[in-house]
Protein backbone atom coordinates (compact mmCIF):
# COMPACT_ATOMS: atom_id res chain seq x y z
CA UNK A 1 0.00 0.00 0.00
CA UNK A 2 3.02 2.48 0.94
CA UNK A 3 4.62 1.89 -2.42
CA UNK A 4 1.42 2.05 -4.45
CA UNK A 5 0.97 5.98 -2.80
CA UNK A 6 4.50 7.06 -2.97
CA UNK A 7 4.05 5.76 -6.74
CA UNK A 8 0.96 7.90 -6.98
CA UNK A 9 2.75 10.58 -5.74
CA UNK A 10 5.50 10.43 -8.03
CA UNK A 11 3.45 10.32 -11.18
CA UNK A 12 1.29 13.49 -9.77
CA UNK A 13 4.59 15.08 -9.35
CA UNK A 14 5.99 14.06 -13.27
CA UNK A 15 2.20 15.15 -14.60
CA UNK A 16 2.73 18.90 -12.95
CA UNK A 17 6.11 19.52 -14.35
CA UNK A 18 4.72 17.97 -17.91
CA UNK A 19 1.82 21.34 -17.40
CA UNK A 20 4.66 23.59 -16.38
CA UNK A 21 7.35 22.92 -19.44
CA UNK A 22 4.57 22.48 -22.35
CA UNK A 23 6.13 23.52 -25.42
CA UNK A 24 4.62 26.74 -26.97
CA UNK A 25 4.60 27.79 -30.72
CA UNK A 26 3.07 31.05 -30.04
CA UNK A 27 3.88 33.73 -27.39
CA UNK A 28 6.79 34.35 -24.43
CA UNK A 29 8.24 32.02 -22.39
CA UNK A 30 10.82 34.41 -19.91
CA UNK A 31 14.24 33.52 -20.26
CA UNK A 32 15.79 35.51 -17.38
CA UNK A 33 19.86 35.50 -16.86
CA UNK A 34 20.04 34.58 -20.59
CA UNK A 35 22.07 36.55 -23.27
CA UNK A 36 20.85 38.24 -26.62
CA UNK A 37 23.55 36.82 -29.03
CA UNK A 38 25.41 40.19 -29.49
CA UNK A 39 26.94 38.82 -32.97
CA UNK A 40 23.63 38.62 -34.20
CA UNK A 41 23.53 40.77 -37.99
CA UNK A 42 20.96 43.44 -38.96
CA UNK A 43 20.07 46.59 -40.97
CA UNK A 44 19.90 49.71 -39.37
CA UNK A 45 16.87 52.50 -40.70
CA UNK A 46 19.74 53.55 -42.86
CA UNK A 47 20.85 50.16 -44.44
CA UNK A 48 24.33 49.75 -42.75
CA UNK A 49 25.09 46.57 -41.26
CA UNK A 50 25.09 46.61 -37.68
CA UNK A 51 25.68 43.90 -34.93
CA UNK A 52 22.98 44.57 -32.31
CA UNK A 53 25.59 43.78 -29.83
CA UNK A 54 27.34 46.94 -31.10
CA UNK A 55 23.98 48.78 -30.47
CA UNK A 56 23.66 47.96 -25.96
CA UNK A 57 25.63 49.93 -24.51
CA UNK A 58 23.69 50.40 -21.44
CA UNK A 59 20.08 49.75 -20.43
CA UNK A 60 18.26 48.88 -23.47
CA UNK A 61 14.65 48.69 -24.25
CA UNK A 62 14.12 45.40 -26.99
CA UNK A 63 10.88 45.75 -28.87
CA UNK A 64 9.58 42.43 -31.01
CA UNK A 65 7.66 44.04 -33.18
CA UNK A 66 7.11 44.41 -37.51
CA UNK A 67 6.71 47.38 -38.81
CA UNK A 68 3.63 46.87 -40.97
CA UNK A 69 1.80 44.72 -38.27
CA UNK A 70 -1.92 44.76 -38.61
CA UNK A 71 -2.32 43.56 -34.86
CA UNK A 72 -0.59 44.84 -31.17
CA UNK A 73 2.91 45.87 -32.93
CA UNK A 74 1.95 49.47 -33.33
CA UNK A 75 -0.19 50.17 -30.15
CA UNK A 76 3.22 48.41 -28.80
CA UNK A 77 5.17 50.53 -30.09
CA UNK A 78 3.09 54.09 -29.91
CA UNK A 79 2.06 53.15 -25.97
CA UNK A 80 6.40 52.85 -25.79
CA UNK A 81 6.61 56.33 -27.27
CA UNK A 82 4.15 57.97 -24.96
CA UNK A 83 5.56 56.23 -21.91
CA UNK A 84 8.96 57.88 -23.20
CA UNK A 85 7.14 61.22 -23.09
CA UNK A 86 5.86 60.66 -19.76
CA UNK A 87 9.08 58.68 -17.58
CA UNK A 88 11.63 61.78 -16.23
CA UNK A 89 13.93 59.34 -17.40
CA UNK A 90 16.02 60.45 -20.94
CA UNK A 91 16.78 58.44 -23.72
CA UNK A 92 20.19 58.13 -25.30
CA UNK A 93 21.43 58.72 -21.53
CA UNK A 94 19.75 56.81 -18.95
CA UNK A 95 18.28 54.02 -21.80
CA UNK A 96 18.21 53.08 -24.95
CA UNK A 97 15.44 51.55 -27.24
CA UNK A 98 15.77 48.88 -30.31
CA UNK A 99 13.28 47.67 -32.60
CA UNK A 100 13.79 44.56 -34.33
CA UNK A 101 11.47 43.32 -37.08
CA UNK A 102 10.68 39.95 -36.81
CA UNK A 103 9.50 39.96 -39.98
CA UNK A 104 12.41 38.73 -42.95
CA UNK A 105 10.60 40.56 -45.79
CA UNK A 106 10.89 43.95 -43.56
CA UNK A 107 13.34 46.46 -45.22
CA UNK A 108 15.37 48.90 -44.01
CA UNK A 109 13.17 51.72 -46.50
CA UNK A 110 10.04 50.48 -44.16
CA UNK A 111 11.64 50.57 -40.61
CA UNK A 112 12.78 54.45 -41.66
CA UNK A 113 9.24 55.39 -42.73
CA UNK A 114 8.04 53.30 -39.14
CA UNK A 115 11.09 55.83 -37.17
CA UNK A 116 9.49 59.23 -39.10
CA UNK A 117 6.24 58.41 -37.99
CA UNK A 118 6.86 57.39 -34.02
CA UNK A 119 9.40 60.37 -33.77
CA UNK A 120 7.12 62.89 -34.72
CA UNK A 121 4.80 61.74 -32.10
CA UNK A 122 8.02 62.62 -29.45
CA UNK A 123 7.38 65.53 -27.35
CA UNK A 124 11.02 65.06 -26.12
CA UNK A 125 14.59 66.29 -28.17
CA UNK A 126 14.95 62.20 -28.79
CA UNK A 127 18.45 61.50 -30.62
CA UNK A 128 18.10 59.37 -33.84
CA UNK A 129 21.02 56.99 -31.97
CA UNK A 130 18.95 56.30 -29.12
CA UNK A 131 16.06 54.34 -30.53
CA UNK A 132 17.43 51.94 -33.52
CA UNK A 133 14.85 50.20 -35.95
CA UNK A 134 16.80 46.93 -37.47
CA UNK A 135 15.79 44.65 -40.08
CA UNK A 136 17.01 41.05 -40.95
CA UNK A 137 17.15 37.92 -42.55
CA UNK A 138 15.75 34.95 -40.88
CA UNK A 139 18.93 33.31 -39.25
CA UNK A 140 19.68 36.48 -37.63
CA UNK A 141 15.87 37.28 -36.25
CA UNK A 142 15.68 33.27 -34.86
CA UNK A 143 18.80 33.99 -32.97
CA UNK A 144 17.50 37.01 -30.86
CA UNK A 145 13.77 35.97 -30.77
CA UNK A 146 15.08 32.49 -29.47
CA UNK A 147 17.08 33.59 -27.00
CA UNK A 148 14.38 36.11 -25.62
CA UNK A 149 11.97 33.01 -25.83
CA UNK A 150 9.67 35.25 -28.17
CA UNK A 151 7.80 32.43 -30.62
CA UNK A 152 6.27 33.09 -33.25
CA UNK A 153 4.56 31.98 -36.27
CA UNK A 154 3.68 33.12 -40.31
CA UNK A 155 0.40 32.49 -40.96
CA UNK A 156 -0.03 33.71 -45.12
CA UNK A 157 1.27 37.63 -44.72
CA UNK A 158 0.97 38.07 -41.38
CA UNK A 159 2.72 36.64 -38.31
CA UNK A 160 1.08 35.56 -35.35
CA UNK A 161 2.97 36.43 -32.04
CA UNK A 162 2.49 38.08 -28.55
CA UNK A 163 3.90 41.09 -27.25
CA UNK A 164 5.85 42.62 -24.64
CA UNK A 165 9.11 44.92 -23.90
CA UNK A 166 12.16 42.70 -23.45
CA UNK A 167 14.98 44.95 -20.73
CA UNK A 168 18.16 43.98 -21.49
CA UNK A 169 21.77 45.17 -19.77
CA UNK A 170 25.08 46.29 -20.74
CA UNK A 171 26.29 43.24 -21.28
CA UNK A 172 23.32 41.56 -23.53
CA UNK A 173 21.72 40.04 -20.62
CA UNK A 174 17.66 39.54 -20.14
CA UNK A 175 16.78 41.36 -16.79
CA UNK A 176 13.08 41.84 -17.38
CA UNK A 177 9.92 41.50 -19.19
CA UNK A 178 7.05 44.13 -19.32
CA UNK A 179 3.80 43.16 -20.50
CA UNK A 180 1.29 46.17 -21.20
CA UNK A 181 -2.06 45.99 -20.29
CA UNK A 182 -5.06 46.25 -21.95
CA UNK A 183 -8.42 47.35 -21.37
CA UNK A 184 -11.24 48.69 -24.18
CA UNK A 185 -11.56 52.10 -23.31
CA UNK A 186 -8.18 53.03 -23.57
CA UNK A 187 -5.99 50.20 -25.40
CA UNK A 188 -2.80 49.15 -24.75
CA UNK A 189 -0.72 50.77 -21.62
CA UNK A 190 1.87 51.13 -20.39
CA UNK A 191 2.71 52.46 -16.85
CA UNK A 192 5.66 54.96 -16.29
CA UNK A 193 5.95 54.05 -12.97
CA UNK A 194 6.26 50.24 -14.62
CA UNK A 195 8.96 51.61 -17.33
CA UNK A 196 11.17 53.70 -14.74
CA UNK A 197 11.35 50.70 -12.70
CA UNK A 198 11.89 48.43 -15.33
CA UNK A 199 14.95 50.77 -16.50
CA UNK A 200 16.61 51.08 -13.45
CA UNK A 201 16.54 47.47 -12.18
CA UNK A 202 17.71 46.72 -15.31
CA UNK A 203 20.63 48.97 -15.29
CA UNK A 204 21.62 46.88 -11.52
CA UNK A 205 21.46 43.74 -13.67
CA UNK A 206 18.71 42.61 -11.74
CA UNK A 207 16.68 39.54 -13.05
CA UNK A 208 13.12 40.09 -12.19
CA UNK A 209 10.71 37.61 -12.84
CA UNK A 210 6.90 38.74 -14.02
CA UNK A 211 3.75 36.29 -13.96
CA UNK A 212 3.98 35.45 -17.54
CA UNK A 213 4.70 31.30 -16.65
CA UNK A 214 1.42 31.79 -14.84
CA UNK A 215 0.07 33.02 -17.73
CA UNK A 216 1.37 30.85 -19.74
CA UNK A 217 0.10 27.99 -17.98
CA UNK A 218 -3.37 29.46 -17.06
CA UNK A 219 -3.79 30.95 -19.95
CA UNK A 220 -3.77 30.44 -23.63
CA UNK A 221 -2.67 33.22 -26.10
CA UNK A 222 -5.80 34.02 -28.70
CA UNK A 223 -3.86 34.98 -31.83
CA UNK A 224 -6.74 36.22 -33.39
CA UNK A 225 -8.04 38.57 -30.33
CA UNK A 226 -4.19 39.53 -29.80
CA UNK A 227 -5.04 38.44 -26.05
CA UNK A 228 -5.10 35.78 -23.47
CA UNK A 229 -7.82 33.56 -22.64
CA UNK A 230 -8.44 31.96 -19.83
CA UNK A 231 -7.73 27.74 -19.93
CA UNK A 232 -9.77 25.70 -17.60
CA UNK A 233 -8.96 22.25 -18.28
CA UNK A 234 -4.94 23.24 -17.11
CA UNK A 235 -6.46 24.89 -13.91
CA UNK A 236 -8.81 22.14 -13.17
CA UNK A 237 -5.92 20.01 -13.42
CA UNK A 238 -3.80 20.99 -11.56
CA UNK A 239 -6.60 21.68 -9.09
CA UNK A 240 -7.40 17.90 -8.77
CA UNK A 241 -3.45 16.98 -8.84
CA UNK A 242 -3.46 19.58 -5.94
CA UNK A 243 -6.79 17.90 -3.78
CA UNK A 244 -5.12 14.50 -4.50
CA UNK A 245 -1.76 15.71 -2.50
CA UNK A 246 -4.10 17.00 0.12
CA UNK A 247 -6.19 13.58 0.31
CA UNK A 248 -2.54 11.68 0.36
CA UNK A 249 -1.04 13.49 2.89
CA UNK A 250 -4.32 13.31 4.98
CA UNK A 251 -4.48 9.32 4.85
CA UNK A 252 -0.44 9.39 5.62
CA UNK A 253 -0.72 11.87 8.58
CA UNK A 254 -3.94 10.83 10.14
CA UNK A 255 -2.63 6.97 11.64
CA UNK A 256 0.51 8.67 12.89
CA UNK A 257 -2.61 11.41 15.38
CA UNK A 258 -4.72 8.10 16.03
CA UNK A 259 -1.04 6.63 17.47
CA UNK A 260 -0.21 9.49 19.81
CA UNK A 261 -3.98 9.94 21.21
CA UNK A 262 -3.77 6.10 22.23
CA UNK A 263 -0.44 6.40 23.82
Amino acid sequence: MKDLLNIFLISIVITSFSFSDEKIDIGIDEQLGSYIPKDAQFYDEKGNDVFIGDLITGPTVLALVYYNCPGICNPLLFELSNVVNKSDLEPGYDYNIISVSIDKYETPEIASKKKQELFSGLEKDVSAESWRFLTGDIANIKKVTESAGFYFKREGKELRHAGALIFIDKDGKICRYLFPSYTENHGYGILPFDFKMAILETSQGKETPTIARVLRFCFSYDTEGQSYTINFTRIFGIGILLLAVVFFLIIKLKPKKEISKAR
